[in-house]
């Protein structure tokens, strides 16, 4: 069968499903959907084996996890088609308008036209839920309110909190989504990981002010009624009070650390006071039980499926083969990778050091090309602040090994710059290194006959002279000057601290060799990004493993018990049905990891003597290209290329406007 229409048919069916859950989420709060579209469901589907979490089982989780499974065959038979891509990228071509930033400074960062337009549709959303809760107001009678015992606006009070609370929860239920780097959900909008972080703050703000307003106004209403030792209240079989303070003070500490003045001045009290997620998720499924946690559970199980995939991939130390050191202050790492990982220009990868810090994670876009490089993968890093620096000291004495892990890459999943005519690239210092990527790939594609390449001005703005050896690092260490010749490349240098040229013979352009040991490993794509197959079939087998586990306990533990009158304890239930979605999850990617370490272990060997193929010798630092001297202007092979400016900055407004002229 044709897989393009094989992919058209699942592309119908993925549009026909993502909108039932967008009906879905509007018909939600109304009564329609819980006076009759519930309890009809819950009749046929309520049984000994699932219980009475069921309904939202099959209505909120099963959807989204078939969602997932899915998108990911449809990546993966789309992942050799990129021959059509140019044919894909003239349609995307047509909504370039709607890209276009409509908004640069303010405090939601650079928002495309689109992605304001959805995030009107998600307040409205939003609006929509609160509003039609609390068309129930009316319902609340003195009559009602002095059979409980209370006044009417303590009443309602009490209702508007809990209908915060459920308005709350859709902002929860997509939460994870956009921190799920390796999912299927977000090249299927056409989203990238590191591009989604915005989308994963709003819905965190979102979430923690609408949270808040609803755990202080039960706390009113319970302190004007007398009933504040509601506070500490654990039901046994009902809303769990203490939980959902728990999970609210877990969450307020993670929400604080996050505002820009702490996060930029301590970023790692940000990064630590984020695993409160744990114990916010946690206890907000203890609060709400496991029934109602099946409406956000989507996001977290595909979070968890590929937070565990990436702990796998991290546990293993990778293959440093070697590094250049440039006067700079700036570093090239180069690892050896397996021919299976494959990544597209501007793709970014996570670093760890144990020797530095075992628990620090820093990101670096990948300079490298994995077509123009199959045996290796590049990451620079200017030694800026503690971390870095602690690296650079490092590599800058005698050194035969250095133990580094690695997550990732991740990135966009089409080369979409491929589709203009001409790319302007402006860089300033270390931000160049998206940039040299992109190179290396219009380098690898000029030398493909019939391959017509886009022009390229590149308008690089540096500190000091020093600074342009960074130009030498647009070529891997095993590039050649000929690279070049058929790349149409104009590099524009600006220098602002210096004004004329500079020569320190004393600062060089170095080496450095390493010796692996043989337990380090080439790099392995982890399962997703370079295998949507293997992840559809973790995801499903998961989720079909866990609906076992959870069939076979409820209906031989829980059901003789409970007999569905909710009678069980509801912590106990929650918990049970969080291990058996971890114990899922675990045992699945687990064995889906470990079967594809075979064919890890066979592309292995093929690169196991890269370094072999250099020359070995002491383990100390080697003088790069015989010695070669800093120079005022970038390697010979850049020189025609490159024209450098002393003492200023680039007018960039003229600059574009001469570029458009000469288009």
């Amino acid at each position: 069968m044709d897989s393009r229409f094989v992919r058209a048919t699942i592309r119908h069916l993925l549009t026909v499903i993502f909108l039932g859950i967008c009906m879905m989420w509007i018909m939600a709060p109304t009564t329609t959907y819980k006076q009759k579209w519930k309890p009809s469901i819950s009749k046929k589907v309520v049984s000994t084996y699932f219980g009475t979490q069921a309904p939202n089982m099959l209505i909120w989780t099963f959807p989204v996890l078939f969602v997932a499974s899915l998108g990911s065959l449809y990546l993966h038979l789309g992942k050799n088609s990129n021959q059509n891509a140019s044919q894909s990228n003239e349609k995307k071509h047509r909504q370039a308008l709607w890209r276009k930033p409509v908004l640069v400074k303010g405090p939601l960062g650079i928002v495309s036209g689109i992605e304001l337009a959805l995030l009107i549709m998600f307040i409205a959303l939003l609006v929509w839920s609160l509003v039609t809760y609390l068309r129930r107001l009316s319902t609340i009678t003195p009559k009602a309110a002095a059979k409980e015992g209370v006044k009417v606006w303590e009443m309602k009070l009490f209702d508007i909190a809990l209908w915060i609370g459920l308005t709350g929860n859709v902002c929860l239920a997509f939460l994870f989504y956009p921190v799920a780097r390796g999912s299927s959900v977000l090249p299927l909008l056409g989203l990238t990981s590191e591009g989604s972080i915005k989308y994963h703050i709003w819905l965190g703000h979102m979430t923690m002010v609408l949270f808040t307003i609803h755990g202080i106004c039960y706390i009113i209403d319970w302190a004007v009624t007398g009933n504040i030792s509601e506070m500490l209240k654990w039901s046994h079989s009902e809303i769990s009070n203490v939980a959902g303070e728990i999970a609210l003070l877990g969450g307020l500490g993670l929400w604080a650390a996050t505002f820009p003045q702490i996060r930029r001045k301590t970023f790692e009290l940000f990064f630590y006071a984020h695993h409160l997620y744990i114990i916010f998720v946690f206890f907000f499924i203890l609060h709400v039980g496991i029934g109602y946690t099946f409406i956000m559970l989507p996001g977290f199980y595909l979070f968890i499926v590929d937070r565990y995939l990436r702990f796998l991939q991290s546990r293993t130390s990778v293959r440093l083969l070697s590094a250049r050191l440039l006067p700079c202050n700036v570093v090239e790492l180069n690892f050896a990778k397996t021919h299976g990982l494959t990544y597209n220009p501007t793709s970014i990868m996570f670093v760890n050091v144990p020797s530095i810090s075992k628990l620090q994670w820093h990101p670096f876009t990948v300079s490298s090309n994995s077509n123009m490089e199959p045996d290796k993968l590049s990451v620079i890093i200017k030694s800026e602040g503690s971390w870095s620096t602690k690296l650079h000291q490092m590599l800058s004495s005698p050194i035969e090994r250095l133990d580094v892990s690695i997550e990732g890459p991740y990135g966009p999943q089409s080369n979409h710059f491929l589709r203009h005519d001409t790319i302007v690239m402006v860089s300033g210092g270390s931000g160049i290194t998206p940039f040299i990527s992109i190179i290396r790939e219009l380098i690898f594609r000029s030398k493909i006959s019939q391959c017509k390449t886009p022009d390229m001005i590149l308008i690089a703005v540096f500190k000091s002279s020093l600074d342009l050896t960074m130009l030498d690092l647009l070529l891997p260490m095993t590039g050649s000057p000929s690279d070049l010749s058929n790349l149409k490349l104009h590099i524009e240098a600006y220098v602002t601290k210096a004004k004329e040229p500079t020569t320190d013979n004393s600062k060089r352009v170095r080496s450095i060799l390493f010796k692996p040991l043989p337990t380090d490993k080439p790099m392995a794509p982890i399962l997703g990004p370079n295998s949507w197959f293997w992840l559809a079939a973790i995801i499903s087998s998961s989720f079909i493993m866990f609906l076992i586990l959870i069939g076979i306990i409820t209906r031989f533990y829980i059901y003789p018990r409970d007999h569905n009158k909710n009678e069980f304890s509801a912590s106990t239930k929650a918990v049970l049905n969080v291990l058996a979605i971890c114990v899922s999850i675990a045992a699945t990617a687990s064995a889906a990891v470990f079967w594809n370490k075979k064919q890890y272990s066979r592309e292995a060997t093929q690169v196991q003597n890269i370094e072999g193929q250099t020359p070995l010798g002491p383990p100390n630092l080697r003088a790069y290209n015989g010695d070669r001297e800093l120079e005022s202007l970038p390697h010979q092979s850049l020189a025609q290329a490159t024209k450098v400016h002393y003492g200023g900055r680039p007018d960039l407004k003229s600059k574009l406007l001469s570029i458009c002229l000469m288009a």
